[in-house]
């Protein structure tokens, strides 16, 4: 695998320490490249704390195959090579990591493993991030896993890293044919996926929240901590798509259904009616943390996150995590 170009400073450092075995400036070098591959993990993985491991497993086989490595490629292409096999090998040994089946007739599958990603790990330079907010957002995330795992790798390197044919043929052992060929199919099961959303992974896409998501939020928000029904209720679209995990079989595609099933199992009632929340945002969405304070208890608890797709002022899409026993959200256990 090599590129058009010239040795780099990075890949001149690297090789240099991989001479030395300087471990101190091997770590320097390849660590800021951690979040770039982090999210790459993410997306081939949609579980935070299994993109996290996959990480350190590539760091691993970086400093067990850096002697290999002679500068033929960018550094940057070779570290996310390693990390495509990584995750590759990790599906290969996991069966559990594929979507199954919802309960619900018509409503699809769910994907139980799916972790948020906090928006502070996002890489900040903007060659790294390669990001556009859609392809972090939960569907997105989502909808790859509806791809078989070298498919995946293939759509990812090359509908959003943009790798060339070849590059990705390379870092996969594929013929260029097939890639291409492979290519075209998931980009027919990312349209059945996600039908209504933008599918050019490539052009310039959005990265800030809107004022109208801002203040949807904000009411909801207002609404939960009142304990107003109707009033959550109209921040809702009919056909809501709600889902709480990690709980399998927690689908529910209707607004109604969905607050039906709210209150039918005790939400807003005694021991479940005294609520703080506070905005936020991961997997660049717009997020509500929810804290609660059950009787005798002088203190609000972490209890759960809600990331909402809003479009047109309404919430389409409800997607609810157990927010507890998460450190790496950052979120404060109390209020």
């Amino acid at each position: 695998m090599t590129d058009s170009r010239p040795l780099g400073d990075d890949e001149a450092a690297f090789i240099a320490a991989a001479r030395s075995n300087d471990a101190a400036q091997f770590a320097l070098i390849t660590e800021r490249y951690r979040r770039g591959l982090q999210v790459h993990c993410y997306r081939m993985l949609a579980n935070y704390e299994d993109a996290q491991d996959m990480t350190q497993e590539t760091f691993l086989r970086v400093w067990n195959k850096r002697e290999s490595f002679k500068g033929h490629a960018a550094l940057r292409t070779w570290l996310y090579r390693i990390a495509t096999n990584a995750c590759l090998d990790f599906l290969e040994k996991r069966n559990d990591r594929t979507p199954v089946p919802a309960g619900l007739p018509g409503a699809g599958s769910e994907v139980h493993y799916l972790q948020p990603y906090p928006d502070r790990m996002l890489p900040e330079d903007p060659q790294e991030s390669v990001v556009a907010r859609e392809t972090i957002e939960l569907a997105f995330i989502v909808a790859v896993q509806h791809l078989p795992p070298r498919q995946r790798a293939m759509f990812i390197l090359r509908d959003v890293l943009g790798w060339p044919a070849s590059k990705a043929a390379d870092a996969l052992e594929l013929t260029v044919a097939s890639v291409t060929s492979a290519l075209q199919r998931a980009r027919v099961t990312m349209r059945e996926q996600l039908p209504d959303r933008r599918l050019d992974w490539r052009s310039p896409g959005t990265r800030e929240l809107s004022e109208d998501e801002r203040s949807v939020v904000k009411s909801y928000i207002d609404a939960h901590e009142r304990n107003d029904v109707d009033g959550l209720m109209a921040l809702l679209r009919d056909d809501l798509s709600f889902m709480m995990l990690p709980d399998p079989g927690t689908l529910i595609v209707t607004a109604e259904d969905a607050v039906d099933g709210w209150v039918s199992s005790g939400l807003f009632q005694r021991g479940y009616d005294d609520w703080r929340c506070i905005a936020t945002t991961v997997n660049r969405m717009p997020a509500a943390v929810l804290y609660l304070r059950t009787p005798d208890d002088p203190e609000y608890r972490l209890f759960n996150i809600a990331v909402l797709h809003i479009v047109d002022g309404k919430i389409a899409e409800l997607t609810g995590f157990d927010a507890t026993d998460k450190p790496w959200l950052s979120l404060p256990a109390t209020l």
